[in-house]
């Protein structure tokens, strides 16, 4: 009865690191020097200024603003949009958009490796929502091995932070990441 007492706190101890750690696992930020930085589609708030901020650095002498092709902001075709605010960029002559077709991140890689064939870039620096690092990095090493990764957070405190049972927005996007991050690690990975 002891030995069963002391196993049941030992897999609940346990249960209890892997979950209170969950959000940690999740976030990758370890950017390193590249021939391009490439904002993927999404998030447009935060994922362009730390693309922009990391360009800033040095990190690499050219930008990609990854952007949906055929999508809409209030009538407003996203492609156009983007153009402009490149446009209105002190970094304007390092920065240019590659329009994404596939609407998942596994169908993005191929449209940023069209964009990356075309500027003959090998090092190439991600940067994406901080939830979404691990999967991003993972998604694309295996799609993509002929080119060299590194991926960056954006963080928003908005939408999620690694101790994620604090508030239910970052516990409803860390459940919804972890189903993403296993079925990608369980079928998708292996297609």
């Amino acid at each position: 009865m002891k030995a069963a007492r002391t196993s049941f706190l030992v897999i609940g101890l346990l249960v209890l690191t892997l979950m209170t750690s969950s959000g940690q696992f999740l976030v990758i930020n370890h950017p390193q020097k590249s021939d391009v930085i490439v904002v993927l589609a999404g998030e447009t708030e935060r994922r362009p200024a730390r693309g922009l901020e990391l360009l800033g650095q040095g990190l690499a002498p050219r930008l990609i603003l990854d952007v949906p092709a055929g999508a809409k902001i209030y009538e407003q075709d996203q492609l156009e949009l983007a153009q402009r605010y490149i446009q209105g960029l002190p970094q304007a002559g390092a920065t240019s958009v590659c329009a994404i077709h596939a609407r998942s991140t596994g169908g993005e890689t191929q449209d940023v490796s069209r964009c990356l064939d075309a500027i003959g870039a090998h090092r190439v620096l991600l940067v994406t929502s901080d939830f979404h690092t691990r999967r991003t990095l993972s998604t694309f090493k295996r799609r993509l091995p002929q080119y060299d990764f590194s991926v960056a957070a954006a963080f928003d405190e908005r939408e999620f932070g690694t101790k994620w049972w604090q508030r239910r927005q970052w516990a409803k996007v860390n459940f919804d990441e972890w189903l993403r991050l296993m079925w990608w690690e369980l079928v998708e990975r292996w297609r």
